[in-house]
């Protein structure tokens, strides 16, 4: 087998591979040997006719299929490993036959590698940062929540529905005077004011008394899921069977002991703004993060191969699989109800995949040319850091350790340097 390599368009690189008349002759020869059971000759038993006769039957080419196949398998993997400190194959390779004779053959395989990326500058830039304060409002919404989680559901039957109220209700949904599928129920508890139906439908039952029945009309939003009924006005008739209040805890000391642990009302503010801000300050960093990607990648120029946006994809949809999993769902199940199918779903992961993949590979190449690595000392302080948060020895903890869990922790070392190094080299402003 001899073999060239050769750049080709977006990101691939294509494979000519000859194999002489004797390898040709060889590969058919294990084919007969592999798929001969599979014919049956008048004359022989099944799997005993030779070679030349089952050719004869059914043709010179009969064997050619499995001869390519196997040739290429048992090669493939050569080439790939000459060719791994050059270039690194992120997908399958495509492959197609250029010359088929008794003299020889030749195949073609193009394959997606991983894309030369071009930075022009990463550093000496002005980047927006992001910062967030926790105000006093956000942790009397923290309370209220804490409050409503302990709320005693009373039962009302002498006024009308409100916000706050659990409503049982009955509806069938219409568009043009036709039902349609997931529109319609019985018995629903829905939370007014929780948003969890089409906007202005909660509102429009505000107000309404039990027993009594109401058209309650809405329009679609125009991104909404399912294909059929983005932006379409629609009409559900609504009866309301009951209302269920909420009887709200009063806020004293005695019951946020009993509901948190904390002693007091101002302990347990003063926690929950402390845990409030350590959110804020994760999902400010996570911006700020994203705010120095996006300004590099508007440096960057790089030919992203299909393959590697269809991996992504592939994860980003299998990652909302598994939270429907969660749910007792399953994705076919979901599309089914959209009335969408896998190929448009997948489609709306594209932008979201193709960001995700660049800013990969800007990772990437920004950690190889600054040459950012970890260290086993600096590894091994994490593991000590875990460790000591269970009440383990380093060496306890670490026998247990898949190591996966190490690489997690030398990837995670590395890319805090990788954002500390690009905060320090650029000019960071925060928005007043």
């Amino acid at each position: 087998m001899k073999y060239t390599s050769k750049a080709a368009e977006k990101s691939t690189v294509k494979f000519t591979i000859k194999f002489d008349a004797e390898e040709w002759k060889e590969a058919q020869n294990k084919a007969y040997l592999k798929t001969r059971g599979r014919f049956a000759l008048n004359g022989f038993r099944k799997g005993k006719a030779p070679k030349n006769v089952i050719e004869n039957v059914y043709g010179k080419g009969v064997f050619y299929e499995d001869a390519l196949n196997m040739l290429f398998s048992e090669n493939y993997g050569t080439i790939v490993e000459k060719e791994s400190k050059k270039i690194t194959i992120v997908g399958d390779p495509d492959v197609s036959v250029d010359k088929l004779e008794d003299d020889g053959i030749t195949l073609i395989a193009v394959v997606p590698v991983k894309p030369e990326v071009k930075i022009s500058s990463y550093k000496g830039m002005k980047i927006k940062e992001f910062a967030y304060t926790v105000k006093d409002e956000e942790v009397d919404e923290e309370i209220n929540r804490l409050l409503d989680r302990n709320a005693r559901k009373v039962e009302v039957t002498d006024r009308a529905a409100q916000n706050g109220d659990i409503v049982n209700i009955d509806f069938v949904g219409t568009v043009d005077g036709v039902k349609f599928e997931g529109g319609e129920a019985e018995g629903f508890d829905l939370t007014l004011g929780s948003g969890q139906f089409i906007p202005g439908f909660e509102d429009q039952v505000v107000g309404m008394n039990i027993g009594e029945t109401k058209d309650v009309n809405v329009t679609f939003p125009e991104n909404y899921q399912a294909e059929n009924l983005k932006g379409k006005p629609a009409v559900f008739a609504v009866k309301l069977n009951g209302i269920q209040g909420k009887e709200l805890p009063e806020l004293t000391d005695e019951f946020i002991k009993d509901a948190t642990g904390s002693e007091t009302v101002e302990a347990y503010k003063a926690k929950a703004k402390e845990r409030l801000q350590q959110q804020a300050d994760r999902r400010a960093n996570d911006a700020t993060e994203n705010s120095i990607l996006e300004a590099i990648a508007a440096n960057t120029e790089v030919e992203i191969p299909d393959a590697m946006i269809d991996r992504e994809i592939d994860g980003l949809v299998q990652k909302f699989e598994y939270q429907l999993m969660y749910q007792g769902l399953k994705l076919q199940d979901y599309l089914d109800f959209l009335k969408v199918t896998k190929a448009d779903f997948r489609k709306n992961y594209e932008e979201q995949a193709k960001k995700n993949v660049l800013n990969q590979l800007i990772i990437s190449q920004i950690i190889k040319e600054e040459n950012i690595e970890a260290t086993e000392a600096e590894v091994d302080e994490k593991i000590a850091d875990q460790a000591a948060s269970v009440e383990k020895t380093a060496e306890e903890y670490k026998k247990n350790m898949d190591p996966r869990q190490i690489d997690y922790i030398r990837s995670d070392i590395i890319i805090t340097k990788l954002f500390k190094l690009l905060k320090e080299n650029n000019e960071m402003y925060v928005e007043a």
